[in-house]
């Protein structure tokens, strides 16, 4: 398991293509110069040991060092024991719409951003709490089991889009009944499940649903994104709008948030609706019922005792400096005999 402890550092390594545009640069004004004062073939005869090859594999040289040394600076580090952590939290499943209603843009920048923002930000408050991820729309799917990797959490949160469900349609029953079996602690005393979703929903059963997942001990909390007044669902592009979707009668398709029903929801399912247009109140509601909750104890391996490994990409580039410094842009002998580059 491998750590970076100054990631900023790889912002440097912008500095090799300019390097690399500079030298091409200068190799092209070089020979634009040269055709001034003679043609190819005496210039070759007056430098028969300059070596075009040599160049390009100096700045290559140039450049791999360069690439190790900025490494070394972000200091890669290695996990090298891993052990068994007793901890003390609380499961919390989140359950994320991404049906194509939450595209329109009542919210900015839409309503699925602002939902994964929401998220995202709960997720950096908590503190030893477990989490996991559903995605839902027409059908439900994992997107990242019960764990305690917060930074796996929002790397599968950003990328989480409504292309990743098929069926579409808003089934918030498929989130409720897929969370039911998500769990993997049965004796998790406190269980939460949070329903970040516009509210449209196409099925009958999802308040039973709720009033079962209370039973069972999990809290349902809703988080409503979205506006009553609604917007049209936007068709893009390569990010450009070209038209909205619209039903079977050609008019415009416009989705309002149904905050009645994500009430409703919540109340059944033992927990509470919050109106997450307000994030930071909605964050802040979240934060505090978690702190409040009993923590039942588990366990989670995780890697410690990390070794700095930067001094191998110091020793790797400062050789290939060495290597650089030592090599000639003339023509080597006994490869020039060789012909290997087809250097005349």
């Amino acid at each position: 398991m491998y750590q970076i402890e100054e990631p900023t550092y790889f912002y440097y390594l912008a500095i090799i293509p300019a390097i690399i545009v500079l030298f091409l640069f200068a190799f092209w004004w070089k020979k634009r110069i040269q055709k001034r004062f003679a043609d190819h073939i005496l210039i070759q005869k007056l430098s028969p040991e300059k070596s075009t090859f040599k160049s390009f594999l100096k700045i290559t040289v140039i450049c791999l060092a360069l690439a190790f040394l900025i490494i070394s600076l972000a200091n890669p580090k290695m996990g090298t024991k891993l052990e068994t952590v007793k901890r003390q939290g609380v499961d919390i499943v989140f359950a994320l719409d991404v049906s194509k209603s939450m595209l329109a843009e009542d919210i900015a920048p839409n309503r699925l951003e602002k939902a994964k923002q929401i998220i995202t930000k709960v997720i950096e408050n908590l503190g030893s709490d477990r989490i996991g991820i559903i995605i839902y729309a027409g059908s439900s799917y994992p997107l990242l089991p019960i764990t305690t990797d917060y930074a796996a959490a929002k790397m599968f949160l950003q990328n989480a889009t409504t292309e990743m469900v098929s069926n579409q349609g808003t089934a918030i029953n498929s989130a409720i009944e897929r969370a039911l079996s998500y769990y993997d602690n049965e004796e998790q005393t406190n269980r939460f499940l949070v329903i970040v979703s516009d509210g449209e929903d196409h099925q009958e059963n999802t308040i039973e649903l709720a009033k079962e997942a209370a039973k069972k001990g999990i809290k349902v909390y809703t988080v409503g994104v979205g506006t009553a007044k609604g917007a049209p669902i936007p068709l893009k592009d390569n990010g450009r709008v070209i038209g909205y979707k619209k039903d079977s009668k050609g008019m415009v398709v416009v989705t309002q948030m149904n905050e009645p029903t994500l009430r409703d929801i919540a109340n059944a399912g033992n927990g509470k609706y919050l109106y997450g247009n307000r994030t930071q109140e909605t964050i802040d509601t979240i934060k505090k019922v978690l702190e409040k909750a009993d923590k039942n104890e588990f366990e989670t391996k995780q890697f410690s005792d990390y070794e700095d490994q930067f001094q191998w990409f110091v020793g790797i580039g400062l050789l290939l400096l060495i290597i650089d410094v030592t090599l000639l842009e003339k023509k080597t002998k006994w490869v020039q005999k060789l012909n290997l580059f087809n250097e005349k």
